[in-house]
């Protein structure tokens, strides 16, 4: 196992700056998710570790060595692409263990160390078969059955559940996490989905246009999001955004007022704003209920129900806000009766559960937020 350092990480291809300035510690047997958009320099900065990418600027160290200019294998990685590139004319133990064959590793321990990979992925029945005799998910475990056999210090998966079904991405995803508890060795995972990331990472990495946004447990970023774009993109649907301005901030309450005329209460510290400052109001799907128009004034922000999903365990309703460019979304708790299309309803919420961003797009302090609430039905 072994830690990895990067500091200062620059990227350039030609005139055109990728990776913009990483500074970032990966501790020692952690499984870290590095998100973001396509294009945001998440896969250049695991190839810069694999050391399949120069460096324009910077240092790396893996295990305490400084790594930059070392041959990819004596870095003591390996790589797990979403490609699975097996040869179709091996078996499944010849594809696992070929790379110690070409290391010239005794027949013996080869077996030894395959068979073993074999168990912990549980394809030990497959070990005679070839790849088309597979599917996907299983040839995608011989893909990471092959990295497993070099006994790697740090594991990289360039997004390796991309090929695959959601149902496998499913399955797959709960043995990436027991591969994890198993062998405790430290792992960097680079995806743009969110779900992925929320359910395998212990820490994750959120980047965005070549810099990283934040940093932290999937708590902590869904909780406690820095900006704007960290809490639109963890989250599904995403965090709802409603323009508004500041009407006043007392106690580290802060009110607001919405572009169709509702004024809403957040548990936000809006000193450092004037009155009158625009401002985004952030609430999850989750947090808002729904409120017949006769629930009293003040109750909530009116709107009219535009669009009803029935997802099975969860229903979501689509509410037109007055003013708002975009319909809001509220989750309805599956098996409770949804809002009928057309009806007018009142959006309410708790004011420790909504966000307030600034001009800048950076998150208002805040107090510690109250326990999750399900979104009543209306």
């Amino acid at each position: 196992m072994a830690s990895v350092r990067l500091h200062g990480i620059k990227k350039n291809y030609g005139d055109n700056p990728v990776i913009k300035g990483i500074d970032l510690d990966i501790e020692d047997g952690r499984f870290v998710v590095f998100v973001g958009p396509s294009g945001c320099g998440k896969s250049t900065l695991l190839r810069i570790i694999a050391g399949l990418e120069d460096v324009t600027e910077g240092e790396l160290e893996i295990g305490g060595v400084p790594s930059l200019g070392v041959d990819p294998s004596k870095r003591g990685i390996a790589m797990v692409f979403q490609s699975y590139a097996l040869y179709p004319h091996m078996t499944v133990a010849d594809n696992m263990g070929f790379a110690l064959k070409l290391a010239k590793v005794p027949k013996e321990e080869i077996a030894d160390r395959v068979r073993r990979a074999a168990e912990i992925l549980q394809i030990a029945h497959l070990l005679e078969r070839k790849p088309k005799a597979l599917s996907g998910g299983q040839r995608q475990r011989v893909a990471i059955g092959r990295a497993i056999v070099r006994k790697p210090e740090v594991f990289l998966f360039d997004e390796p559940l991309s090929n695959l079904d959601a149902a496998l991405r499913a399955q797959t995803r709960v043995e990436l996490a027991r591969l994890h508890r198993e062998l405790a060795t430290t792992m960097i995972y680079v995806t743009h989905d969110q779900v992925e990331a929320m359910t395998l990472g212990q820490k994750i990495v959120v980047f965005n246009g070549g810099r990283i946004e934040q940093v932290g447990t999937p708590f902590e970023l869904y909780e406690r999001p820095a900006n704007l774009f960290v809490a639109g993109f963890l989250g599904s649907p995403r965090m709802n955004f409603l323009e508004a301005s500041l009407v006043g901030e007392r106690g580290a309450i802060a009110t607001v007022r919405l572009a169709g005329g509702a004024q809403v209460e957040v548990a936000a510290d809006a000193t450092n704003a004037a009155v009158g400052a625009k401002v985004t109001l952030g609430v999850r799907p989750e947090h808002l209920r729904l409120q017949p128009p006769e629930a009293g004034e003040g109750g909530g922000i009116p709107g009219t129900v535009g669009l009803v999903e029935y997802l099975g365990d969860v229903t979501l309703a689509y509410v037109q806000v007055e003013g708002m460019p975009e319909m809001v979304a509220v989750k309805c708790n599956g098996g409770q009766p949804a809002p009928a299309m057309g009806a007018r309803v009142l959006l309410a919420f708790e004011p420790q559960q909504a966000y307030l961003f600034g001009a800048d797009g950076a998150a208002m302090p805040a107090r510690e937020r109250s326990a999750r609430i399900p979104a009543a039905a209306y």
